[in-house]
């Protein structure tokens, strides 16, 4: 199924297609840009809690569906809160959304077409990888309407050079999708006609290794990332011996001595 064909209006907000172990997420909202409406999010972390123990699924992809990725959160439903205190839970969902996808077992990929604004490119930067078209377009975009983009800064300077990061949220102006790369805020750049065949190829590549290895592998990157070296080496010690063990480490080091393919469980 490809993400940016045309779907119903009386579509589900999200839809999830499995195959091969790669389960691919699709915003569904194409006349709004997939804009993240608070159901949207709603449906989006629902589905993070059922993937973590899918054992059958090893890569996550979230992509959009129509003519963008996401153009960052619903403005129309943001306007019409008349109190903090009904705008702000739209936030913080938002927020949980983007560390459950950090701390989901599998490696999420995001599949980037047309624009990633404000909190769509909050969300590229919350996924593991990504892989986008020559046509995509990333922008920071909340103070060209008097917002700046706080929650959405978080993402984006975990991922490119601070004075980048600061640049874009203070300027709200966009990065096409060679830049993109070029400051670290995605992996590849593929023309549009080859984007799907580009994020299958590394999904299948991940989907190929130790489920146990993957999920280990990701949680402690994440862990020892905010730490200082001394506490990093420390953890990476203790989690690498704890690896080595594992019946996954010990058949691949088995395969491997014995010059032949590894069986993953």
């Amino acid at each position: 199924m490809t993400p940016s064909a045309a779907i119903q209006d009386d579509a589900p907000l999200l839809l999830r297609h499995d195959e091969g172990g790669i389960a691919t997420l699709t915003l569904n909202r194409p006349a709004q840009y997939n804009a993240l409406s608070r159901t949207l999010l709603e449906a989006i972390d629902a589905e993070l809690t059922r993937l973590h123990s899918d054992q059958s699924v090893r890569v996550v992809v979230i992509a959009g569906a129509g003519k963008a990725f996401c153009a960052g959160h619903d403005l129309k439903e943001l306007r019409g809160f008349d109190d903090p205190v009904l705008a702000h839970p739209v936030f913080a969902l938002c927020g949980d959304v983007m560390l459950k996808i950090m701390n989901l077992a599998q490696p999420v990929i995001a599949r980037v077409h047309g624009i990633a604004t404000a909190a769509g490119c909050q969300l590229v930067g919350a996924c593991d990888l990504a892989i986008a078209s020559t046509d995509a377009r990333f922008a920071m975009s909340g103070i060209n309407v008097g917002l700046f983009c706080s929650t959405p800064g978080v993402a984006l300077s975990r991922n490119v050079p601070r004075k980048k990061a600061m640049e874009l949220l203070l300027t709200g102006d966009f990065l096409d999708a060679q830049s993109a790369l070029a400051h670290g805020l995605v992996n590849q750049v593929v023309a549009p006609d080859a984007l799907d065949a580009a994020v299958h190829a590394l999904a299948e590549k991940i989907a190929a290794k130790p489920r146990g290895a993957l999920a280990d592998g990701k949680r402690v990157f994440y862990e020892q990332i905010e730490m200082n070296a001394e506490g990093a080496y420390s953890l990476a010690a203790d989690e690498i011996t704890r690896s080595l063990f594992t019946a996954e480490a010990q058949e691949g080091i088995d395969a491997f001595l014995q010059k032949r393919a590894p069986r993953w469980f």
